[in-house]
Order: structure tokens, then sequence, then C-alpha cells
């Protein structure tokens, strides 16, 4: 038996879980684990070569398949390139399973090259932290082996889901000898996990549903998380019943419910103090991760709830509107099915002015979009109103951080737009790995995959398009207005003298190089006549890879932003 049985039962326990798809970056120490996993038939592995691009692709294909995804490196500075797609796939819950290959223990701190301090590498941004024995060939290491990564495979599932590292000693020869073939262990210690959700009890709920009817102003508001259509429909049956104000930013996926107040990120900027406390929740219930809107956040934490209920099955629980009074442990299905009543279309009228108030500002809020865009002129915000209008049906749309989400959430999608779900890295809001995300949703879905980018975060992440795979299902906007222009939007770096150079960070790039590199198609636009063209060739799925640069200028920005702003304040009374 090789002395790497062991290490190369790995994958075969991996794919006796259910993983089925790996990345691999080159490398020699991880030799052992790249030959296992690149040679399970049950496991489909890719190769990138930078190792930071390719922990997001792996973060993406996880995210897409709803299942851990192997990531492995060699020994050395390979493991810490991983580690922004780490904290963000902890923050997002997102299963990782990291290997990472190492040196044995006794040549740490010896100056023996690609070696480094690995283990916990990671902190606190994994769920937790396993090293193999450096031995392998005593059948209680091999019992050890099978038994943790039975327990990390496990752990990366269980909720709330997240990243797990194993880190792996190996010592030379770290390949088989000539004519030694891979194969897999028969009888492979699996350990399964019958997972169970909690649920409210009789006295909980009784003791829910007494304190639910004491309040006449609810407010539930849907926090980044996945398309549910079953919690759609349940959170939508509870707010009609109880009058209550459904809030959600693009990236909850909430579009599809017709009451969902969308705009509150627009409108809560400009409102005035009566306006606000008129909206003032008394019960706020919240489920899902974080929220974009900076004004949704200020505006809950200065006009704070009497109580504030968050709904999840397990995990910590954070208090972003520093109010939070009750943690609920359960499913928010299961929490809005149990709190609705059954074949009744009763609606507490107390309840309904309140639902009503939130409407009556959104409505006149998307007045004011209508007359807006019906008389603007060509700008990046135009070009994303159009993009967002024009989309097929049944896609995945990502946004990249900074602007390009932003602007997403200002225009958003309608609940005619159902079938298209959002993704955007909001873990810990990076742009280092937006593009290469989208692409690991490519690699893994014949879903077609659009990304909405700026231009700092697409050259950031240029070398998620460095590798050997088609992606006939990618499509690119690049929102390039040579440099990052939020600089220019938000209060205290527009008004100091290092801005240009230091915070907005002119670039001169174009995006069409790049295309042309990767053998890419490139489409441009810098009017409305010229994106309504580029839009018929961009939005067909002919087996290429297309990259469509919308071209304007921070002061276009600018300049149009501050007028959306104007537009908005007049639309509702003040």
């Amino acid at each position: 038996m090789s002395a790497y049985q062991p290490i190369f039962d790995i994958a075969a326990i991996c794919a006796a879980h259910g993983i089925q798809q790996a990345v691999v970056c080159p490398g020699s120490r991880c030799a052992p684990l790249t030959l296992a996993f690149t040679s399970h038939p049950a496991i489909q592995s890719r190769t990138f070569s930078d190792e930071r691009s390719a922990a997001f692709v792996a973060l993406g294909i996880a995210q897409q398949t709803q299942t851990p995804t192997v990531l492995v490196c060699t020994s050395g500075s390979a493991a810490y390139n991983f580690a922004p797609a780490v904290a963000e796939a902890f923050y997002q819950q997102i299963p990782l399973l990291i290997f990472t290959a190492d040196r044995p223990a006794e040549w740490i701190d010896q100056w023996d090259g690609q070696t480094i301090r690995q283990e916990n590498i990671y902190g606190a941004h994994v769920k937790h932290a396993y090293s193999l024995p450096t031995a392998t060939n005593h059948s209680d290491s091999i019992w050890h082996i099978q038994r943790l990564v039975n327990e990390a495979i496990l752990l990366s599932t269980t909720f709330p889901a997240g990243p797990v590292h194993i880190n792996v000693p190996l010592r030379e020869p770290l390949y088989p000898a000539a004519g030694e073939a891979i194969t897999f262990s028969k009888n492979l210690k699996v350990t399964t996990l019958e997972k169970t959700n909690p649920t409210l009890t009789i006295e909980s709920l009784a003791g829910i549903r007494n304190k639910l009817s004491q309040y006449a102003k609810i407010m539930v508001v849907a926090g980044q998380q996945e398309k549910h259509t079953a919690l759609l429909q349940g959170v939508s049956r509870f707010c009609k019943q109880h009058g209550a104000a459904l809030l959600g930013d693009v990236i909850s996926n909430f579009h599809p419910a017709e009451e969902t107040v969308r705009l509150a990120d627009v409108f809560l900027a400009h409102a005035n103090e009566n306006l606000k406390a008129a909206l003032q929740p008394e019960l706020l219930i919240t489920f899902g991760k974080s929220v974009i809107s900076k004004n949704l956040k200020q505006f809950l934490r200065s006009y704070a709830p009497v109580e504030h209920w968050h709904i999840q099955p397990g995990g910590y629980v954070p208090d972003p509107f520093q109010s939070l009074t009750k943690t609920i442990a359960c499913h928010p299905l299961d929490f809005f099915n149990q709190l609705t009543i059954e074949h009744s279309e009763r609606q507490d009228s107390k309840n309904q002015h309140y639902f009503a108030q939130w409407q009556a500002v959104e409505q006149a809020t998307r007045e004011g979009y209508k007359n807006y865009f019906a008389t603007t002129g060509f700008h990046e915000l135009d070009a994303v109103q159009t993009i967002l209008k024009n989309l097929p049906a049944h896609i995945n749309l990502h946004a990249a951080n900074s602007m390009s989400v932003r602007y997403l959430n200002l225009v958003g999608l309608t609940a005619q737009q159902k079938d298209i779900q959002v993704y955007a890295n909001r873990g810990t809001s990076g742009i280092d790995g937006c593009t290469s995300t989208a692409v690991g949703h490519s690699l893994s879905s014949n879903t077609p995959q659009v990304l909405l980018t700026g231009d700092l975060a697409f050259f950031y992440d240029r070398n998620a398009f460095w590798h050997n795979y088609k992606m006939p299902n990618l499509r690119v906007v690049v929102l390039n207005n040579q440099g990052g222009v939020i600089f220019n939007l938000i209060d205290g770096p527009g008004a100091v003298p290092q801005k240009d150079e230091f915070f907005v960070t002119h670039q001169a790039l174009s995006a069409r190089h790049l295309a042309q590199e990767f053998n890419h198609t490139y489409l441009t636009a810098g009017s409305k006549e010229e994106l309504t063209e580029a839009l018929r060739e961009f939005f067909i799925f002919d087996g290429s890879t297309k990259i469509l640069e919308i071209k304007s200028t921070q002061q276009q920005a600018l300049i149009a932003f501050n007028d959306f702003k104007q537009v908005i304040k007049k639309s509702y009374a003040t």
C-alpha cells in the first residue's frame, strides 16, 4: 500500500458525502492531494494558477451547487492567498473544504522553501481548523485522518454553513513510484449527520402570538439570502395578515413579492424627521444576513423599535440595528407559517395604516424614478436601468462591490423578474473576487450568468479569466469611468486634496484588451443608441463569453447621481 493511501482516500470520503467539485492550484507539495482529487471519477477537478482567484471560483461553485467545494493548494504563501475568499465564505455561510499542503512540523521556521506557520492560518474566519498527522502508516493514524475529514465535511454544512480548514503536512517523496496507480480503499469510514430543524413549542408559539398582537406597526426586513419561493410566499402571507411592512434590498431576493418595499434606501436618505417618526416600527422582525442600505441601518438605529426579533436556526446573531431583544431559533419559513392563521383572509385593520404609509412613500418614489429616467441623458445609472429592464429571464445576476451593487439596489428588479436570482459578495463587501465568484457559478451551471461590475473591481480580478475552461453562459458588463467614482459620492474623501490620486485612483485601461487577450467577444457603448444595439448581441448566447464595456466619465456619474437625488426629494411630500 502506498504511504499516501490515507491521503488518496480523502477524495473517496469526500465523494461518499456527495462532494463533486474540486478546485486545485498548481504546486508540488500538494501532489498527493492533487492526484487524489483529479483521479477520483466522481469528482470534477479544475485548476487555476492564481490562488486568490481560485478560492473565489470555489466559493462561486459552492454557492451555485449548494454543496461543499474542495479547495487545494501547495504550502507557503499560497495558503494566504485563499484568505479573502475564506472570509467571504465565512460571512456568507458558504461551505468550503480547504486543504493546504504543508511541510512536516520539524521543518517549520527552519528557512526551508515555501514554509510558513500554516496551522490556524485563517484564524477566526473558519468554523474550525484541523491538522492531519504526518505519519500515515499506522492504523490509528488512518482512523484519525478519516475521522477528522468526516467531521470537517459535516461541520462545513451544519448551520451556519461555512469554510473548514484542513492542514496536511506531507513528506517527500510526494509522487507515486513508476508504475504505481492511484487507487481508493474500500470500506472507508463515512460518518453521517441526521439534521433536524428546531421548531417553536406550543408554549413559545402562544407567547409570540400574544406579543405580536400588541403591536400595530410591524416591520419585516429580509437580509441577504438565496431565493426561496416557499419562504417568499410564507412571508407575504404573514405580512398581509398582520399589516406588516416588508423591506428587502435587492440581495434579499425578495423582489418577486409585490408588497416588498425595494426603495427604502433611496427615500430614507431624504425623508424629514416627521416622516421617519411616522415610519418608525414598534416591532422589527429580521431574517437572512446583511443589508446593503446604510440609510436603513441609520434609520432603525435612530428610530429604534420597542422589540427586535431575529429568526435563524442557530449560530451567533449580530445586532446591526442596535435593538435586538429576542433570537428565535427556528427556520424563518416555519416561523412565518406558524404565525399565519390558516385559511384566513383576516387583516388587522389597526395595522393596515402602517403598511399603507410605507407603500405610499414607495409608490411616490417610483413615480420619481419614472420621471427621472424618462428625461435623463446617457450615464452609468441610466445604462444600468436599461440593462436591468432588458435582462433575459431565468438568469443569475451578480453585482460587484462599490457602485455596481449600489446602482443595482437603486434601480432594483421588478416582481415580474421573479426568475432572476441576485448574488453579491456582501459578506466582507470587497472588490477582490467578484468576477471569480461569477466564474465559479458559470463553470458549475448552464444557467446564464450576468455580472455587473465597475472598472476597478474588473481589472483587480482579471485573473478570473486566466484558465483553460469555456464559459459560454457568462456575460460581463463593465461600468468604466476610469476610477472609483464612489469616492466622489460619499462624504469624506470627496473633500480632501488627495482624493483623485489616493481614493478615486484614476486608471486608463480598457476592457477591450483583456477581451482580446482571452479571446472573448467585446462590445462597447457610450450612448443610449449604442447600448440598445449592443444589448441585442450581448444577450444572444452563442457559445462565447461576452464583455460589454459602458464608457462614461466620473463627472457624468456625479452629475447624474446628484440630479437623481433632487428628483427623488421632490417625488413625495417632505
